[in-house]
């Protein structure tokens, strides 16, 4: 079949997701999600966009968010699997790569299916507000698929009408530039057509669309950059949004960043966009990648599959403090967010339970600590904490195998921050701006460590997302941002990060240690190669090989308004 991915994408537009769970994941009865009959009332045309929050984006969410966004972007290792994206060379026959351009072509799809069956049928008891507000979610979700997509692979198809894809005889790409307008043009009908607060928990509003803009605008003043100068007509929009989610949207930061990755933290008020996972025994509605990313069973339910997963070198080494003379000497980092990220020895979780034994068939289990390696043993990871929530009993009964009911984050007000002050540096070698420099520190001094009184440059707010978003899937589009103006910093970066993870943690002490020293270990490779002829992740060989014609040159995307 020709175009197999972009063809899944339309298919599952045509299928339906049965029912499974409460609040606005309720789904359409099976078999209505196109009848005419279904999409006659208010609910019904809410319910029928409740999908796009979470089913849709599952092959992505599962393994590939970070084996994308985390691994290829250098922060996070693997020892055993996925080394492709460890190693800087994703191809076009990795298993990530697959997954996720499955699964953006999938989000595309059902987005362009719900705005063509709410104008086909919406009955006459249908709201417009409601109709705009379930076109102004499905386009929302279709720029969000796009911003990965363009991100990833460079010139991408734009498809706004399933049916004229099945009808077509070829694909073609559309350029870069015209994807990222194509971006901007939905989110900003979603920022015209959202409220200002949700109609239920977990649904996007104005501020969300508009924290999307400040992304999109960030990043759109490199795409059109000229001599590596980004655009500051982009740069000040960049900074225009940020600041009126900042101090419009009602959202405030946690005051402890631990608190955003404990369970319940669902939807807290320090997000702007999640996709909305629910404890059920439906496998598309469950959050499934606490399972690959938990680096044991005795914090699990029946999995826990991420033993051979940790924190970079590279990674630890931006914790302030942490690493000393290359890990000689014993350090410590004052920076809250490394605990609540990545577990070194002798770190505690009172809220997640681990296994000690069975006593007369039933389980004996403790608060966490996480164990120091054996003394003989030849290396040990920085395992992963964030989005790991233990055991059923640690979340109220809500779990079991590979079904976990914690949301994942898509924006947070945290990025507003820091995008405020990137905007703000713009071209610059550096800024004293008083109020970049706030909220510079709104985010860095949550974290626990002291004011920043330097000037900010480049380095300082890409380091401080790094800490702020690691294994939040975002460090490599970070990567993907810089390139558009400066490549060959993104390569310099790329290139200089030591991305290896094996290496023995000793604690001074064990429990509660003061200080770590780190020695590496190990003979894998721990440095990428990054080029131009690598850094664009290529489009899947089972999609370019059915349709030879995404390998002709892109065109413009033409518009219809």
């Amino acid at each position: 079949m020709k175009n197999r991915f972009l063809y899944i994408g339309v298919l599952a537009a045509l299928s339906v997701f049965s029912s499974c769970g409460p609040d606005f994941l309720d789904r359409p009865p099976q078999d209505t999600l196109v009848d005419a009959n279904f999409f006659k009332t208010n609910d019904q045309v809410l319910a029928a966009s409740a999908p796009l929050y979470s089913a849709v984006w599952k092959d992505y969410v599962d393994k590939a968010s970070w084996a994308i966004g985390d691994l290829r972007g250098g922060t996070t290792f693997r020892a055993w699997g996925y080394r492709d994206d460890v190693l800087f060379n994703t191809t076009e026959v990795s298993t990530s790569n697959n997954e996720a351009y499955r699964a953006f072509y999938i989000v595309v799809g059902q987005s362009n299916a719900l705005i063509q069956n709410i104008k086909d049928y919406a009955g006459a008891e249908v709201s417009e507000t409601v109709k705009n507000h379930a076109i102004a979610e499905a386009r929302f979700m279709r720029a969000t698929a796009y911003m990965h997509l363009v991100s990833n692979y460079g010139a991408v198809p734009i498809i706004e009408n399933n049916i004229e894809l099945l009808n077509s005889s070829e694909v073609s790409r559309n350029t870069v530039e015209t994807v990222w307008e194509f971006i901007t043009r939905d989110f900003v009908f979603a920022a015209e057509n959202l409220p200002n607060t949700p109609v239920q928990p977990g649904r996007i509003t104005r501020w969300s669309a508009e924290g999307m803009l400040a992304r999109t605008y960030l990043t759109r003043a490199g795409v059109e950059s000229s001599g590596g100068v980004r655009k500051q007509e982009f740069l000040d929009k960049a900074k225009e949004y940020a600041e009126r989610v900042i101090t419009m949207s009602g959202k405030q930061l946690l005051n402890n960043y631990a608190d955003l990755f404990r369970y319940p933290y669902d939807n807290n008020n320090e997000s702007l966009f999640e996709q909305q996972w629910v404890f059920t025994t439906n496998y598309s509605y469950a959050n499934t990648m606490v399972s690959q990313i938990t680096y044991s069973n005795d914090i699990a339910n029946g999995d826990g599959w991420g033993g051979d997963l940790g924190a970079s070198w590279w990674m630890l080494s931006l914790y302030e403090g942490l690493i000393q003379e290359d890990g000689a000497k014993p350090g410590f980092t004052l920076d809250q967010r490394l605990k609540a990220t990545y577990m070194l020895p002798g770190a505690s979780y009172p809220e997640i339970s681990r296994t000690v034994g069975m006593s007369g068939g039933t389980e004996e289990t403790e608060p966490l600590v996480f164990p120091a390696p054996a003394a003989d043993a030849d290396q040990s990871f920085a395992s992963i904490k964030k989005y790991v929530v233990g055991k059923a009993k640690d979340v109220g009964g809500n779990s079991t195998r590979q079904r976990y009911p914690n949301n994942t984050y898509m924006l947070r007000l945290a990025e507003m921050y820091l995008i405020y002050a990137e905007a703000t540096l713009g071209n610059g070698g550096s800024t004293t701006d008083a109020k970049a420099l706030e909220y510079f520190n709104k985010v860095h001094m949550r974290a626990g460590l002291p004011r920043w009184e330097n000037a900010l440059t480049w380095d300082d707010i890409f380091e401080e997302r790094i800490k702020e978003f690691a294994m939040e899937g975002l460090a490599w589009y970070d990567l993907v941002r810089l390139h558009y103006y400066d490549p060959q910093k993104a390569y310099t970066i790329i290139n200089s990060q030591d991305r290896g993870g094996l290496y023995i943690i000793i604690p001074d002490r064990m429990p509660n240690p003061t200080a770590w020293t780190f020695e590496k270990r190990g003979e894998l490779p721990r440095f990428a190669n990054a080029n131009s002829g690598n850094f664009i992740i290529p489009i899947p060989a089972a999609e370019s090989s059915q349709a030879p014609s995404l390998r002709n040159p892109p065109v413009p995307y033409v518009f219809k308004d």
